[in-house]
């Protein structure tokens, strides 16, 4: 495998702004007389709105980093088993938790227990009790006993569930699309057992990073609607393995010495990225999200490659270590950040309290909006302090 350093503090800043940017796209969805271009574009429109690109960055922020972590494993001393646990423990946590958050979508209130916005509340609280940093200082009963009662309680409030969708017919808990965390679960998984078994070699990379574009230009021009078991049309894997292939192509050039051509070499791929989304734009389905098509796949890989290779510059070269403190903990405590919101929103709808029409429309609205991402951050980067952050 490439020799890449312990830690680059880029994609930590790069992984912070993706965060807050998510934070406050997802808090300013239904601010009304907002310009459209801010939110998600239609399943029906040829379009790619702000929002749109700020999953698929993460996807490959998910890639970017994937090499260190298990790098690091390795130089720790773990062998195939010890990583593939890891792999596999990691990839759980995120699947159970997209589980859980999907069925929120078709909870039915009415014949539930208990109300929607409580059941969202608690198995917000079960994650933290399943998946929190213990420190080492507690006792391992007194850490087992609180990892038990979160698994309790998700078992609990899997069994008190009642969902109904469109069909209006009853049902349990079930898998759906995922959700954000389940598709960042399961292409993590592929991902990551792909760059283990493959030993990190580049060129593999490479081939498994064109083998899932080829596949998904496939599902949205020969075989609409086409999916596979696992990686489906090949999108969330395409946008990890390009993260993967791109933290590769960094290690290949430092380990050689070849920093200077790191500048070129990554500007040309973001470059012939963006140029292949719009080439390939009229053949497969045009640019949308909604169905994760080849041009939205192209674009926002170049777009996060473009951005990636300024933050190496600003923060690694250039030791701007400060540039981003103010929104730190959304990098160090990303997973932590993106359940923030769930207390939040449903805190609200608990007690049926809304915003008020002065600060849900327009301007206001989304300096609401972004003020609302910072506050969350803040109160994140003050749990770190007590320990209180989620680590899978």
């Amino acid at each position: 495998m490439s020799q890449l350093p312990k830690r680059l503090l880029s994609i930590d800043m790069l992984r912070a702004v993706t965060m807050f940017l998510m934070l406050f796209v997802n808090d300013a969805d239904g601010i009304k007389n907002i310009p459209g271009w801010i939110g998600h574009a239609k399943g029906s429109e040829d379009a790619l709105g702000f929002a749109d690109i700020i999953f698929p960055a993460f996807l490959v922020i998910v890639g970017l980093s994937l090499p260190f972590a298990i790098n690091n494993r390795i130089k720790k001393g773990d062998g195939p088993g010890q990583v593939i646990f890891y792999i596999l423990t990691r990839s759980a946590a995120l699947l159970i938790m997209g589980f859980y958050h999907v069925n929120l979508e078709s909870y039915d209130q009415p014949a539930a227990p208990i109300l929607q916005a409580l059941w969202a509340i608690i198995i917000t609280v079960a994650f933290f009790l399943i998946w929190l940093d213990y420190p080492e200082t507690l006792a391992k009963n007194k850490k087992n006993l609180l990892i038990g009662l979160g698994l309790v309680t998700l078992l609990v409030m899997a069994i008190i569930y009642k969902g109904c969708d469109d069909d209006e017919i009853a049902h349990g808990m079930r898998p759906g699309w995922w959700g954000i965390l389940g598709i960042i679960g399961w292409a993590y998984l592929v991902c990551s057992i792909l760059y283990y078994l493959l030993k990190g070699k580049l060129t593999y990379l490479v081939c498994c990073w064109v083998a899932f574009i080829t596949l998904n230009i496939v599902c949205h021009s020969l075989i609409p609607k086409g999916k596979l078991w696992l990686i489906g049309d090949g999108s969330s894997v395409a946008l990890v393995i390009g993260g993967i292939v791109i933290s590769s192509v960094y290690a290949y050039l430092v380990e050689r010495g070849k920093t200077q051509l790191l500048w070129a070499t990554f500007s040309a791929i973001g470059v012939l990225l963006l140029v292949a989304g719009f080439v390939i734009r009229p053949h497969a389905q045009g640019i949308s999200k909604i169905h994760a098509t080849p041009a939205w796949v192209f674009i926002c890989s170049g777009i996060t490659m473009l951005v990636f290779e300024l933050f190496i510059y600003l923060v690694d070269v250039r030791g701007n270590k400060n540039l981003f403190s103010w929104i730190r903990p959304a990098g160090t405590s990303t997973l932590t950040c993106y359940l923030m919101p769930y207390f939040q929103v449903f805190i609200l709808k608990l007690f049926i309290t809304k915003y008020p029409a002065a600060i849900n429309t327009g301007a206001a609205g989304l300096l609401r909006s972004l003020l609302i991402a910072f506050v969350l951050i803040v109160l994140v980067g003050l749990m770190e302090k007590k320990h209180l952050r989620l680590k899978i």
